[in-house]
Parts: C-alpha cells; structure tokens; sequence
C-alpha cells in the first residue's frame, strides 16, 4: 500500500499497542499517542526496529489543546490522517454505589470525550480529501453491561452510539467509521479487575479463553483496508462468543 498516516490513541500498551504494530506491518506510517512519553517511546522503537515508520505523540485525548498539539505532531511528521483509531481506555472496577464521582467523569472524559475531540480534530481533512477511515474501541461491556463495571460499560455503550450517528453524517462524503467491541484481552487493563471477576467472565465465554491483542488487531486492519469497504457504521465483535449478534 502507498504510506499512509495512522494515528492511534492509547497505543502505548495493549490493545492500542497491537493495533499500532499491525499497522505500521500493513506498511502504515503510525502516530503513536499514550499519556507516558516512555511508553510512546518504546513503541515507536519497536515499530522502527521492524522496519516500520512511527513518530511519538503523547497527551491527554480529553484535553482539547493537547488533542490539537498531538494531531498536530502526526500531521506535520508524516501528512494527513487518514485512518484514526480511537483506542484510549481507563479502567476501574466498583460496585455502583461506591464509584467515586471522579471516576465517572474520568472514564467520560477518556472514553467519551476523547474520542469525541479526536474526531472533531481529524475529520475536517478527511472530509476535505473525501477519503478517511475511523474506528472507535469500545467493549462488549458497551452492549451488554457489565456488574461493577456500571461507569465503564455506559462509556464504551456512548462510543457505539457516536459511531452509528456519525458514520450517518459522514459515509456519504468518503469517511467510513465503525467500531469494534472486543471482549476480555489479556492487557494490563484486565489484569488490573478483581482475579474472581477474570475467572468468572472466562466461564461464560463460548470460546473460553480471553482474547490476544493481535487478534483484536487484525480486525482493526480489516475495517479499515478495502476489503472492509462495505462495513458502515458497524460494531465488529472479537469478544470469544460473549455477544453474539
């Protein structure tokens, strides 16, 4: 494929990490965002080491100045976004009527308002071009909720929302958005939720096992190569049978 800019919120770890190496594989020149500048660091290293093109991006995604100043960053070392991956997480298990009002607004402010601030920074290109691609991480928890996890679940179930509306506003002019719902992965993230939360979610999975990163990564590639030209406005599900649509 001819160079393209990826940018991928998130990828310093994880999830956002597989996605990130994938794509600079799929010949993507990759903007890799994460709160830690070492994080960032480590991963652009990689992806250079294996002969891919990365640049370092860190910021907050739910702060408007520093979304601008890191889309920015990605911009001025390898071109227009094309293809935005909206991957940014945080993470806290509670029961409903222990979770601190700080951690409601944290996990808005990451999840919900991050991706809406990222969006609003790369789209207008996109639009101008006529060509982009979009794909916002958000959890099978978005779907189907999950106990104590109350904060988390209505997060992830608002970035399906936002995707459907805007792949409406939007697929006609060129840009393509959709979301995936992975289910558990084994990222520090998940490794962070109570050990008899982990043991009872694998129970119930079909598959029964927690997925890889890599796994979560293809589908990501996919929606955004050309065989994924059909996908609008769609939840792909890489959740080991947990939901089944």
């Amino acid at each position: 494929m001819e160079p393209t800019t990826a940018f991928v919120t998130g990828s310093g770890s994880g999830i956002g990490k597989g996605i990130a190496m994938r794509l600079a594989a799929e010949g993507y020149r990759v903007a890799v965002n994460d709160l830690s500048q070492p994080a960032c660091d480590a991963v652009v290293d990689a992806i250079v080491a294996n002969g891919g093109e990365a640049v370092a991006c860190p910021g907050d995604v739910s702060d408007q100045a520093e979304v601008a100043a890191m889309t920015a960053r990605a911009v001025e070392a390898f071109g227009p976004i094309r293809l935005l991956v909206n991957n940014a997480g945080h993470g806290h298990q509670a029961p409903f009527t222990e979770i601190p009002l700080a951690e409601f607004e944290r996990m808005f402010a990451v999840h919900v308002r991050g991706t809406f601030l990222t969006m609003q920074a790369v789209l207008p290109s996109m639009l101008e071009a006529g060509a982009g691609v979009i794909v916002n991480v958000a959890s099978q928890l978005g779907q189907i909720g999950g106990a104590e996890l109350v904060h988390y679940s209505g997060a992830k179930g608002a970035i399906i929302a936002m995707t459907k509306s805007l792949a409406r506003e939007v697929s006609k002019k060129g840009v393509r958005v959709n979301a995936i719902a992975p289910g558990p992965i084994n990222t520090p993230l998940v490794e962070a939720l109570s050990d008899d939360w982990k043991s009872a979610k694998a129970a119930e999975l079909p598959l029964g096992r927690f997925g890889e990163t890599d796994e979560v990564a293809g589908c990501v590639a996919f929606l955004a190569s050309p065989d994924g030209a059909l996908f609008v406005g769609q939840t792909l599900g890489p959740n080991s049978g947990d939901v089944m649509l």
